[in-house]
């Protein structure tokens, strides 16, 4: 019946058993995805409890927002959660570059210098750095920037680092995941020692750590380890795919109030921004996030697995640690990775008859290919695709608000590339 079901779906017998053999050798790793998941979601529950969360919390405000007991109390979950003095998490924060760019430029001043220690950053802040040119960025404030790439196995250049660190280097930037880059996205405990270098060197540095896609991926998040903040998006991991918009910034209580006094107004700050109806969804999100993002580790692993044995390079590789959701395969062509998103966005709930094509995105140095047919849109904690039009054509797949919709997405992406013949039959039934 199971058979029959993916077959009316559109999935071939041949597809459809190459999955099922891939998925045998992967069950003791979804068992401790599983456990992780446990863990984190009781975590959340206990923070929820702790901060006293009640059916008042739900009910949202218009106006000024003066007194949301809502927003505050979901404030004080993000800083119980992520064990921070203070945490800033509103609807007016409408994506996760916009919370990065607001945690950077609320506590840098002309003068000062921003660095990379872990290369180039994700190409949407390329252009609030100023690396390209646009208005409004740091460079045209006088905040100069600086990096050091990785070495090419994935490590830190920690001399590189040292000779980086001069009087004015304020903060320090932190991506955890990969961004369009096939680099290894890094783990919690990898972080922290890069911290405890970087404090070792220059005690009041800030270390912010963008945490977009790694939230819930293990049992412990950046601000165990010594991040001074902490920064994602609600349509990403901890939102759980019910967040329709939002951003969040935790840490030490000085960086977050400069964060909202920069969202809102000096003088202001924290105690304005109505939450309007998007509290529950927060909520609700929040609590259902350990175990989306579960489904959605899964996913990418078993990308990984089928992709890998069919001879493309997939990073991270299919037997390695998991430390975002995200997971890259390298095509090689334009037409790989096109026929792979095509597939994803076929296999979607919302907008499954719409063909994606690569377009001018905003923000982006080359068009890009995006699949998502989502409940929210752009939302890439369900499932979705994306990569730029330039070598090594590469996609980056995540999400899944189930692991079972995940699965079938990535079976569909295989059978496109199959159809339009980047993957012969042949290879799938060996």
């Amino acid at each position: 019946m199971m058979q029959d079901m993916y077959t009316a779906m559109g999935i071939s017998p041949e597809v459809y058993e190459y999955g099922e053999q891939t998925l045998v050798s992967l069950k003791d790793r979804f068992d401790e995805i599983d456990k992780t998941a446990e863990y984190n979601q009781l975590k959340v529950l206990k923070a929820m409890q702790d901060c006293r969360v009640s059916e008042a919390c739900l009910l949202g405000t218009t106006g000024y927002g003066y007194n949301d007991i809502g927003r505050d109390t979901l404030e004080a979950v993000y800083a119980s959660l992520f064990h921070t003095e203070a945490a800033l998490v509103r609807p007016q924060i409408t994506c996760g570059t916009h919370a990065l760019a607001l945690a950077l430029m609320s506590n840098l001043r002309p003068g000062d210098e921003l660095l990379s220690p872990v290369g180039k950053p994700y190409d949407t802040l390329e252009e609030v750095i100023g690396i390209r040119e646009s208005r409004g960025s740091l460079k045209e404030y006088g905040i100069s920037y600086r990096q050091v790439d990785l070495k090419e196995d994935g490590s830190f250049d920690w001399e590189g680092i040292r000779n980086a660190i001069h009087p004015n280097t304020k903060l320090a930037t932190i991506q955890r995941s990969k961004g369009y880059q096939t680099r290894p996205t890094l783990s919690v405990e990898q972080i922290g020692e890069l911290i405890a270098f970087l404090k070792s060197i220059k005690p009041d540095i800030i270390c912010m750590v963008d945490n977009c896609y790694g939230e819930f991926t293990q049992t412990i998040e950046p601000t165990d380890v010594g991040a001074d903040m902490c920064v994602g998006s609600l349509i990403k991991n901890p939102g759980g795919g019910l967040a329709p918009i939002g951003g969040y910034i935790v840490g030490t209580k000085d960086c977050v109030e400069k964060a909202a006094f920069r969202l809102t107004s000096p003088g202001l700050g924290r105690e304005v921004g109505a939450s309007l109806q998007v509290l529950p969804s927060f909520y609700q999100g929040l609590f259902l996030a350990p175990t989306v993002t579960a489904g959605a580790l899964k996913g990418a692993i078993f990308a990984a697995n089928l992709y890998e044995k069919l001879g493309f390079k997939v990073v991270p590789s299919g037997d390695a640690p998991r430390y975002d959701i995200i997971q890259a395969i390298e095509f090689g062509t334009p037409e790989g990775l096109i026929s792979f998103c095509e597939g994803i966005q076929y296999a979607a709930p919302v907008d499954s008859f719409v063909t994606p094509e690569p377009w001018d995105m905003p923000g982006y140095d080359s068009q890009v290919i995006m699949a998502a047919g989502a409940f929210v849109s752009g939302a890439s904690i369900e499932l979705s695709a994306d990569g730029p039009i330039k070598p090594p054509y590469a996609v980056y797949f995540q999400g899944g608000l189930t692991w079972q919709h995940a699965k079938f997405g990535i079976l569909k992406s295989l059978q496109q590339c199959v159809k339009k013949g980047v993957v012969s039959a042949i290879l799938c039934q060996k």
